[in-house]
């Protein structure tokens, strides 16, 4: 075979609209976390970081595009955003966020208990109960869009400059 030959094309199943029902459930699901998360007092941008990092961990490039948009409409900052996969060594980040940002790898990489346990003690000083609940659930429903665009394949296309 010569070093020009294509390469396989892989046809994926875009999960979402093969199973519509079940796709429509989660979609549900991230709504009703929305709503949680803001009763809660997780404000947007808040929602978003989350939102990115775990796709961030997840390598899901669909979510990171979508989340990062969403982001920028919230009010976040490009310069935070830019930072976002190193937030720990950027004082850009509050004790608030960095908490949530804890949790939610914790959740996204769950078989180390020792990162459970420390982020679930950062998260005790600067989370309410209802705050980390909202959190965990965050990065527990875009843990599973991120797998729902990975697994499809779903692409990122360019969007036009404005």
């Amino acid at each position: 075979m010569s070093d020009t030959a294509a390469a396989p094309v892989s046809k994926r199943v875009f999960i979402d609209k093969q199973s519509p029902k079940a796709y429509h459930a989660l979609t549900e699901t991230a709504e009703a976390v929305r709503a949680v998360a803001a009763d809660a007092g997780l404000d947007r941008t808040l929602v978003e970081l989350i939102n990115l990092r775990v796709s961030q961990v997840n390598g899901c490039a669909y979510c990171l595009n979508v989340h990062t948009r969403a982001a920028l409409r919230a009010g976040e900052t490009t310069q935070r955003l830019g930072v976002l996969a190193a937030w720990r060594d950027t004082e850009l980040f509050t004790a608030r966020e960095r908490a949530a940002l804890a949790l939610a790898e914790a959740a996204t990489e769950p078989a180390d208990t020792a990162v459970q346990e420390s982020a679930y003690d950062a998260a005790r000083q600067a989370l309410t109960d209802d705050e980390i609940s909202a959190a965990i659930w965050v990065a527990i429903t875009i843990n599973a869009f991120n797998r729902v665009s990975i697994m499809s394949k779903h692409p990122v296309r360019a969007i036009p400059q404005q």
